[in-house]
């Protein structure tokens, strides 16, 4: 008889749209994180489901812009060079797949990822009957100057999302004002993202989808993880901080930046940047409620930061951070796009305290790992999603759960995914 229990490890987006499958699917699945559903990363995004995500920020054009980057004062892009010293195999990589080749094959993958993943989105946000958080009227690129929209680096995704046929409209400062009036006229230019969904609160979403799963039947555990071992039988053992271990068919690893933590463990060295960002909720300062304030998602180029319309205000989330996943937080990078943004649009007054932060798990060539641990049958990995967890997990969960049952045919690819390629 086939043993059909399953233990997702990570109640993140990812782990929880996972566990979803799965038991979909008919497997018994135990959920477990050492935080309840949808608290960590995937809590505080821009919340934006967005096909133009297929763009990695190590393109072909990156190598132009690499000597502003390294001054490290830009508002988009910050970095601890003790980190960068600590982990090259990382940093070399991502500098190194910053080629042709890679980015044809990053672009096409994450494409069919991203593509995949909305339609699981749209078909649980009904099944939960959470469909009233999503929008779909796209999101704006936003430029301050003719110069930046005619950048190398932004002619290279305006062409590349025209070649995967992604709707987009470019917009004079008139049409901008159109479209969203609240913003101030400091931008030349714009570009209308218009295959774009977003939502108003992502961690309500991972919660409304991990509710789904309970309800349904499922086990959720709130334990501190430590490590796995396999069985004699081949089974696996899922052991927490205090010793307990629980027997299990199969496990998933989906415990997004932690991974590499816990993977050294069993001796196996994952190479994971983490790049760190920052959010904070505004009012909308004159202009009346936060929710009519600003109709879609938009991110300023310059400025190096995306404003969402939440549930809680105006969400201002941060760039890159290159950091330890566990450092200090360093609100620099917050405080330089609260001023970009302030130069934009009214904004309140700030709506939270502490400070949040979040750690977008990175590998090499801005892929995640969907796959069987090589050499370790029954051990399945799904983690590295750099910015897009929340936006690619229903279809990460759709790839890994056809691989786990052995599908005759998968819903995408899953070669770009392997585990082989760094493991």
């Amino acid at each position: 008889m086939t043993d059909n229990t399953v233990a997702v490890l990570g109640a993140g987006m990812v782990g929880v749209a996972t566990a979803l499958e799965l038991q979909r699917r008919g497997m018994a699945v135990t959920l477990m994180d050492r935080r309840a559903p949808g608290l960590e990363t995937s809590y505080g995004n821009a919340g934006v489901i967005a096909r133009s995500s297929l763009m990695p920020f190590n393109h072909p054009k990156l190598w132009g812009t690499l000597p502003g980057l390294l001054k490290n004062k830009g508002a988009g892009f910050r970095y601890n060079p003790a980190f960068i010293a600590s982990h090259l195999r990382w940093a070399l990589g991502f500098v190194a797949n910053a080629r042709q080749s890679v980015f044809a094959e990053t672009t096409a993958a994450l494409d069919g990822l991203i593509r995949l993943s909305t339609a699981e989105h749209q078909r649980l946000l009904q099944e939960v009957g959470e469909q009233h958080r999503l929008r779909d009227n796209g999101w704006l690129f936003l430029y301050r100057s003719a110069q930046a929209f005619d950048a190398p680096g932004a002619q290279l995704g305006r062409e590349t999302m025209a070649q995967f046929g992604i709707t987009t409209q470019t917009l004079n400062e008139a049409e901008l004002r159109d479209l969203e009036p609240v913003l101030k006229p400091v931008f030349a230019k714009a570009l209308w993202i218009k295959d774009t969904y977003s939502v108003n609160s992502p961690g309500a979403v991972v919660k409304a989808y991990a509710d789904a799963f309970v309800a349904r039947g499922g086990k959720l555990q709130t334990t501190d993880l430590r490590t796995v071992r396999q069985t004699n039988n081949g089974r696996w053992q899922v052991i927490d901080a205090s010793h307990l271990a629980q027997e299990f068919g199969r496990v998933v690893v989906a415990l997004g930046p932690w991974s590499p933590k816990f993977m050294a463990e069993l001796g196996v060295d994952i190479p994971m940047g983490f790049e760190r960002g920052y959010h904070m909720h505004y009012a909308a300062g004159n202009t009346g409620s936060a929710a009519s304030a600003l109709q879609r998602p938009i991110y300023d180029t310059a400025g190096g930061y995306v404003l969402s319309p939440m549930e809680q205000g105006l969400r201002l989330s941060t760039g890159v951070e290159l950091n330890r996943c566990d450092a200090p937080m360093k609100p620099v990078q917050l405080d330089v796009a609260e001023a970009a943004a302030r130069q934009a649009l009214p904004l309140g007054e700030r709506l939270q305290h502490p400070l949040w932060m979040g750690r977008r798990p990175t590998l090499p060539d801005s892929r995640p790992i969907i796959d069987q641990m090589p050499g370790r049958p029954g051990l399945w990995l799904a983690f590295g999603h750099q910015h897009i967890g929340f936006s690619t997990g229903p279809g990460t969960a759709a790839l890994l759960a056809a691989m786990m049952l052995a599908d005759a045919q998968t819903p995408l690819d899953p070669h770009p995914f392997r585990a082989s390629r760094f493991l």
